[in-house]
């Protein structure tokens, strides 16, 4: 078995990875493979890049013959021991599972419980359609983010390589082996940038400012729509914009803004004890017993959950969850929901940052 040590030639990390941990906890994992299936194939490469305090490294274990896998595995494990956090990319799919499987071939007692794992691949794939994608295979990512790689063979097109080099070692196959699993790693720590979409939902963001603004439709008719300047938790490597439920959502490096319609129209507010009211048909409107009691019985007549309402005419945005309370509704089984937007409401900027993650949720979500 072959070790190979290096310095990763000044590279610097962009992305604020001491969030997550330590730098010196944080382990980066690849693996080369001759097939899918560890029974059927064999696991001829791991490399990893760590933080030495001061550059990061890659170390790589290279099994010169078929017979060294094992040794391979376990300078891994024992490499890794001091660690805390596994990252990978699409580790949780095929890395991880097939390294495992190998250990329980040898009787290797190892797993990779005592890590708190990351799987960039799992990270980024919700965000195929906001980053407009083909896929989220890490060399498509790194052409996102305009990363150019060294190498020109693949995974797959090296397992040939690997045999030769298996049954006559050769400087130039030995070469072509490590470049390929070097670039896998450089390449994933180049991509940590896409973690920042995944900031962008989970993390928090701050609304600095909030107004409202008149505009024109297509068809040439004036609404007004709410603006929420907002500040992003870490910077995105590149700009993003999407439509959702009439709501536009754009951002660059820290900024984002969020534009929602806003709706002067005549809402429902429905009361939840139904039994407790009487609805007056000619008024449309309906009121609790203690009150309604006095009115004739030919005008009145039982309220049910969808005539227990009153009615008002106000300023209101859409919820598609409850968020804020009390909340108004078109009909009983409209699925949208609305809060009503006052003078107080305007103040809160606690509310609009709360509400302008809603929105995002909702934009993730769909």
């Amino acid at each position: 078995m072959k070790t190979i040590e290096q310095e990763l030639n000044d590279f610097i990390v962009t992305y604020p990875l001491d969030r997550i941990a330590p730098l010196e906890k944080i382990l980066f994992v690849d693996i080369e493979t001759t097939g899918f299936t560890a029974k059927s194939s064999s696991l001829y490469l791991i490399g990893c890049a760590w933080y030495n305090g001061s550059v990061w490294m890659l170390t790589q274990w290279l099994a010169a013959s078929y017979e060294e896998e094992k040794e391979v595995l376990c300078s891994f494990f024992d490499f890794a021991a001091p660690f805390t956090h596994l990252i990978h990319f699409n580790g949780n799919n095929f890395d991880l599972p097939f390294i495992l499987q190998k250990c329980a071939q040898y009787n290797i007692e190892q797993d990779f419980s005592p890590f708190e794992g990351i799987d960039l691949y799992r990270r980024a794939a919700p965000y195929k359609q906001l980053l407009r994608l083909p896929n989220c295979k890490q060399q498509t990512l790194e052409q996102f983010l305009g990363i150019n790689r060294i190498d020109t063979f693949n995974g797959g097109e090296l397992i040939g390589v690997y045999h030769d080099y298996a049954a006559a070692p050769t400087d130039d196959s030995e070469k072509l082996l490590l470049l390929h699993n070097a670039d896998d790693m450089r390449g994933m720590l180049s991509i940590l940038p896409i973690l920042a979409y995944h900031d962008l939902f989970h993390e928090k963001i701050r609304v600095k400012k909030v107004q409202a603004n008149y505009y024109k439709d297509v068809n040439g008719s004036m609404g007004q729509e709410l603006i929420m300047n907002l500040t992003l938790p870490t910077p995105l490597p590149a700009a993003v914009s999407d439509r959702f439920e009439g709501c536009y959502f754009s951002a660059s490096d820290t900024e984002g803004i969020i534009k929602v319609p806003l709706y002067k129209a005549e809402l429902k507010y429905f009361y939840a004890n139904y039994k407790d009211y009487y609805y007056l048909p000619a008024e449309d409107i309906a009121l609790h017993k203690s009150v309604a009691s006095f009115v004739d019985k030919g005008h009145r007549m039982q309220a049910t959950a969808a005539t227990c309402y009153t009615r008002k005419y106000a300023t209101y945005l859409p919820q598609w969850k409850v968020l804020v309370e009390p909340f108004f509704k078109e009909d009983y089984n409209s699925k949208l929901f609305y809060f009503e937007v006052t003078e107080e409401t305007k103040k809160n900027r606690e509310l609009f940052t709360a509400y302008a993650k809603h929105l995002l949720d909702m934009l993730w979500e769909r």
